[in-house]
């Protein structure tokens, strides 16, 4: 899958290591977040017998802004992608990279989670019980069936098809010529900062129907990750774009950290408790936060991160398993871990490093060598 595994290059002298480093930082910072879910107070598959509610503070942080910098960087792969590929070569790509390791992934890689939530939560059956029942027993959480984390995926490969029109459209000398006047008008703050925070909250004030992770009749949140798929996109057909956000990187940073501050401070208050005007500003703070979190992300990766290392390249290639597996080791590992009468810190270290200690062994050694497995991980 080009988000994850490929270069972010049309030829070698326009390679985007930023765009490759910060893929590899969002997918790190996703394994301490799903970690970080078995031990905190939010309802998740499995939980630790001790839950912490310190937890909260750095999981409100991160999922502000996490999802919606991979759907960025997900639409900037697809605009290097068609620059390198004929639009049959890129749906073919598309179907390869992204549903099969999807498919292989609801069969194989899901349902171990799915069974240790089933036993903990009072079922007796054994695996081999339980696996009869894929098919049979519907879609999760009514049924066996699911896609978890993986719904990123599907939500991808539906994107990259809907917006291949527009994508394709944007590249004509037309379209060129239009993002080159985008680009001159995002110069100045009040459009690059203003312009999408309030296209981004029409999105909230819609009421638009939400079905999470479902992607059937989820419109509200295809508007936001839609919206950022496309933006992703946009923004990597002029390097103006990239050259403003890091002109411009210190003022969106110290307005993220600020309004993150002020969130933070609400949070502490149940907002079901708030008033309708408290909603309203709560939820425009909420999306120029994360807005702004995007742009001082992007403005510091991209004058910081542009250069390569044997790391990076390793990295880049291995990040894909490591997303496919990381859940499904750390749900195997915590539900052996949860009884342990240890303090939450930890079995928090045990399960970091037991999860990325596993995805590495599985990655180096039983997927990275074979040519028959690795298309599975989505790996070239």
């Amino acid at each position: 899958m080009e988000t994850f595994v490929t270069s972010t290059k049309t030829t070698a002298s326009l390679r985007r290591y930023d765009l490759d480093w910060l893929r590899v930082i969002a997918f790190t910072l996703l394994i301490f977040f799903h970690t970080a879910l078995f031990f905190s107070h939010w309802e998740w598959f499995l939980k630790n017998n001790v839950v912490s509610y310190s937890l909260n503070y750095p999981l409100v942080f991160l999922i502000q802004w996490r999802m919606p910098l991979l759907f960025i960087i997900s639409g900037a792969g697809v605009y290097w992608s068609l620059g390198k590929r004929s639009v049959e070569t890129f749906i073919k790509d598309r179907t390869r990279r992204i549903l099969l390791p999807l498919f292989f992934g609801m069969l194989v890689i899901i349902p171990p989670q799915i069974y240790l939530e089933r036993i903990s939560g009072g079922q007796t059956y054994s695996y081999v019980e339980f696996y009869s029942t894929l098919f049979s027993s519907g879609f999760y959480p009514e049924g066996n069936l699911g896609w978890h984390h993986l719904w990123y995926l599907g939500y991808l490969f539906v994107y990259s098809l809907v917006a291949l029109p527009f994508c394709l459209a944007l590249r004509t000398p037309d379209g060129k010529r239009l993002t080159a006047q985008w680009a001159v008008l995002f110069e100045k703050p009040i459009w690059f900062i203003g312009l999408p925070i309030a296209w981004l909250l029409l999105g909230e004030f819609l009421n638009l129907p939400e079905n999470e992770r479902g992607l059937i009749n989820d419109w509200k949140t295809h508007y936001r990750y839609f919206t950022l798929f496309s933006f992703g996109y946009v923004f990597c057909s002029q390097p103006l774009f990239w050259r403003t956000f890091s002109r411009y990187r210190l003022l969106t940073l110290g307005m993220a950290s600020t309004m993150t501050v002020v969130l933070l401070l609400v949070y502490w208050r149940n907002w079901h408790e708030f008033t309708e005007l408290e909603i309203l500003v709560f939820t425009v703070l909420r999306v120029a936060n994360y807005w702004c979190w995007l742009l001082a992300i992007c403005g510091f990766g991209y004058k910081y991160l542009n250069f390569n290392n044997a790391f990076l390249q390793y990295a880049s290639g291995a990040v894909y398993p490591f997303y496919i597996l990381h859940q499904t080791l750390i749900i195997i590992l915590g539900y052996y871990l949860a009884p342990v009468d240890w303090p939450w810190q930890v079995k928090f270290v045990l399960l970091i490093a037991g999860t990325f200690g596993g995805c590495f062994l599985l990655y180096h050694f039983l997927i990275r060598p074979f040519r028959l497995i690795r298309p599975l991980f989505g790996v070239r």
